[in-house]
């Protein structure tokens, strides 16, 4: 039986995954506006990337900027060798998740969730996607 090198292999596999293999997955990218002593401007990040993020004074200006620098911040981490996150897909999450909270905290919630009118589920839901 052959022998595999399993070494090359990875090493052949790793090229493949070039600065355009990453700067095509569909990373999560997210853009908000952002009012503070400097003015008005929006704010745009890459979730999964750490640390990737930009500014700019119109939303496509932030995508634009943010998508420079997750070219930079790619191109940096290829050329260490670092780890680079790739995107999960959406079916990987279940949309269930189990929170362990203190008594007081829960009592509170639901109580609010019963003042809205709401379950307390999309109270929570509500409160998390702020």
């Amino acid at each position: 039986m052959p022998e595999i090198n399993t070494m090359s292999y990875l090493t052949e596999e790793k090229m493949k995954k070039d600065l355009n293999y990453y700067l095509n997955l569909p990373y999560t990218e997210m853009v908000q506006k952002i009012k503070d002593e400097s003015g008005e401007y929006y704010y745009a990040q890459v979730l999964e990337l750490d640390g990737c993020q930009s500014d700019g004074k119109t939303v496509p200006e932030a995508l634009n900027n943010v998508h420079e620098a997750m070219e930079g911040y790619i191109a940096a981490k290829l050329e260490y060798g670092d780890h680079i996150p790739e995107p999960k897909s959406p079916n990987e999450y279940s949309g269930r998740l189990n929170l362990r909270l203190p008594k007081s905290l829960h009592q509170r919630l639901a109580a609010e969730a019963e003042r809205e009118g709401v379950s307390l589920n999309q109270y929570m839901v509500m409160k998390l996607s702020r």
